[in-house]
């Protein structure tokens, strides 16, 4: 096994092989479409591979995203079904946890079966089901009329007052709702972070919604493929509920984002979150996949 920070040209072609092979036999990708494009293209710099060779063929990889010091390591991995069976998951991710501790992020897609046993026999255990929806960046409708301050974000100035917010609206949230100064610090510093694309909506000088739009692919080594859009997160003060802020603020973010020449923009939501997915299925959002995270119990 080795852990490398940047796979070479035999290496990625050996990878993406392998994740050929693996959808094929599992009908779905093992990695979110982000990752993939990290492989082609280069990714950012703190991306982790780790690789198993057996007779000069791979027989599984893993790819570790430690670029956020908050939630912990993202780690999605795949082994070929023709070695499935024999440890290899396990050793895989045990070599994880030995180089990156236990609070890693785990991912599924699809809740196969054998992922599910996998992370379970590490004490792990699924705390998230998630939905990746995605649409094209054409034909956007118009800007619903709106009767409230709209303004971005100023840095340093807003922070305490969107963490308020923030944990308000997701309080139920098992991340997000315990955000704090250092966690929103970290996000800022990204290089991937523009304030031109965190719009805030205000009445009587207090933040009452917002929506956070993101740039994939901004940070990477390797630009060559195209940007994705993201909205990233939007949140409506329960007491604002109704208004048709959810709207508003999901088709000013895609304006912007088309604004910056992107084609598509993706979200992600909770499977729970009923009333967010009809409003993204209203606004021409359809599901693209399901994700899975298991954490440590």
């Amino acid at each position: 096994m080795q852990l490398l920070s940047r796979l070479n040209p035999d290496q990625k072609d050996k990878v993406l092989t392998l994740v050929e092979l693996a959808t094929v036999f599992d009908g779905i990708n093992p990695f979110a479409e982000h990752v993939l494009l990290h492989l082609e293209h280069g990714g950012d710099l703190a991306d982790q591979h780790l690789v198993v060779e057996k007779n000069n063929q791979l027989v599984a990889y893993a790819h570790i995203d430690a670029t956020d010091q908050v939630l912990g390591p993202s780690v999605e991995m795949v082994v070929d079904p023709s070695q499935r069976n024999r440890g290899i998951g396990k050793q895989v991710l045990e070599i994880v946890i030995k180089e990156f501790g236990t609070n890693i992020r785990l991912w599924s897609h699809g809740e196969l079966d054998s992922a599910k046993k996998l992370a379970e026999s590490f004490g792990f255990e699924k705390v998230r089901t998630v939905i990746q929806m995605r649409r094209n960046l054409d034909n956007l409708p118009e800007l619903p009329k709106n009767e409230f301050k709209v303004r971005t974000f100023l840095p340093g100035l807003d922070d305490l007052a969107w963490l308020e917010l923030n944990r308000k609206v997701f309080k139920a949230h098992p991340e997000q709702g315990r955000w704090k100064e250092k966690d929103l610090s970290i996000r800022i510093s990204e290089d991937w972070f523009d304030a031109a694309g965190f719009f805030l909506v205000e009445e009587d000088q207090q933040i009452i919604a917002f929506c956070w739009t993101k740039i994939h692919s901004h940070s990477h080594i390797d630009n060559k493929h195209h940007q994705i859009g993201e909205l990233y997160i939007t949140g409506v003060d329960s007491e604002y509920e109704g208004k048709g802020l959810g709207k508003f603020l999901t088709i000013l973010g895609m304006q912007h984002l088309a604004r910056k020449g992107l084609h598509q923009v993706l979200l992600y939501t909770d499977l729970e979150n009923d009333r967010a997915i009809r409003l993204y299925e209203k606004l021409g959002f359809t599901e693209i996949s399901r994700d899975v995270m298991y954490k440590k119990a």
